[in-house]
């Protein structure tokens, strides 16, 4: 990227975890960011932590669930702020499954619809003031859990797989519009969500480490972000595998 002084960003899920960092790197790095997410006290949070920074961040309060708001959204912020340059679609949840116990269809409801639809309603608001100008970049925070079926992950894993599906679909249309698109799959990063995790989580990752991967893979202009290597290349390998090989070596480790 050229200049990146008064550049414009949007980031849903701005007010916590990997938002939130990401937030801060950007404004230390000049840019105008602004955070949405359901709850103002932790956008506001953020905003106050921002305070001194070259940039500044902005809370755009919204439910990413909500397809009008997220239009709104976006328009607040191109008419208050300016034109978007990056919109980083990161708000997400997850929830321990465990079908054998408790299957149950609204685990799923809730997943999609936060964490695909969730996508989608940014892409939506966002995609027509991009294509306006044909330029722009979106970035779609997805998962290694998205590379292939985990154990007890999956209503998260799942909607993180269509994700990942979704950004190598919108690749080939929206190159030829000028608008570039990154999928990001870390692995665990420690936030609010990896808190309430009860097993080893190999190679966690600080927030700040994962906001640095996730701009300096942007500034790239990189179509994956993963992270940390050796821990996701590893499951790279895995998504290779063969089923007859795949589901062994996955009891194996994980003893399911």
């Amino acid at each position: 990227m050229d200049s990146l002084a008064n550049r414009i960003a949007w980031i849903t899920g701005g007010g916590t975890g990997i938002g939130r960092a990401v937030a801060l790197r950007l404004a230390r790095d000049g840019w105008i960011v602004a955070i949405s997410g359901r709850r103002e006290e932790p956008l506001q949070a953020v905003v106050d932590e921002a305070s001194e920074l070259e940039g500044r961040i902005h809370a755009v309060p919204c439910d990413v669930t909500d397809r009008d708001a997220c239009t709104r959204a976006a328009q607040q912020i191109e008419e208050e702020i300016g034109p978007l340059h990056l919109v980083i679609l990161n708000a997400g949840t997850f929830t321990r499954f465990k079908p054998l116990e408790d299957f149950d269809a609204a685990s799923f409801d809730k997943h999609y619809a936060v964490n695909f639809f969730g996508v989608i309603n940014g892409i939506n608001a966002a995609l027509p003031l991009l294509k306006q100008r044909r330029s722009g970049h979106i970035v779609i925070i997805s998962s290694v859990s998205g590379y292939r079926g985990l154990p007890l992950a999956a209503p998260y894993g799942s909607s993180k797989a269509a994700l990942i599906n979704l950004a190598e679909s919108l690749k080939f249309d929206l190159a030829s519009a000028g608008i570039d698109i990154t999928v990001v799959n870390p692995g665990f990063v420690d936030t609010p969500l990896t808190e309430q995790n009860r097993f080893s989580m190999p190679a966690i990752t600080d927030t700040a480490v994962a906001a640095d991967r996730i701009v300096n893979g942007i500034y790239r202009g990189k179509f994956e972000i993963t992270f940390p290597r050796r821990f996701t290349y590893f499951l790279q390998l895995l998504r290779m595998l063969p089923y007859r090989l795949y589901f062994p070596i996955m009891r194996k480790f994980t003893g399911r």
